[in-house]
């Protein structure tokens, strides 16, 4: 069982809505994270596994920072394979069975194959 302090809404019996609202968005805000900053050595084995996922059509999974409230945002995940490079719009587009998705080329921070 959880103690008064682990469970604050049902320690007592009156919260406003508003109340556990702002609780609940203090709690999703405090899981924000800045966007990481990458090497040069970790951008180059990115960008050849997202050349060679376009050239052999393999799926790759690729993890990218979504900004959220100014400089802070959270981690995405997306498996698929490459279906285009933009090279003037720095972007790329994942595919898989479920959804497309163009992923900025500036915020992917992880690729795995």
């Amino acid at each position: 069982m959880a103690s008064k302090v682990e469970n604050m809404f049902a320690a007592s019996r009156f919260v406003l809505p508003e109340q556990r609202e702002m609780y609940l968005q203090i709690k999703e805000d405090e899981k924000l994270i800045r966007q990481p900053v990458l090497e040069q050595d970790e951008l180059e084995s990115m960008q050849f596994l997202i050349r060679d996922s376009a050239r052999e059509d393999y799926a790759i999974t690729v993890t990218w920072w979504q900004p959220v409230k100014g400089e802070l945002g959270k981690t995405c995940s997306m498996w698929g394979t490459v279906k285009w490079i933009d090279q003037n719009g720095r972007r790329i587009k994942l595919v898989n069975d479920e959804e497309i998705k163009w992923i900025s080329l500036d915020r992917i921070t992880d690729i795995k194959s």
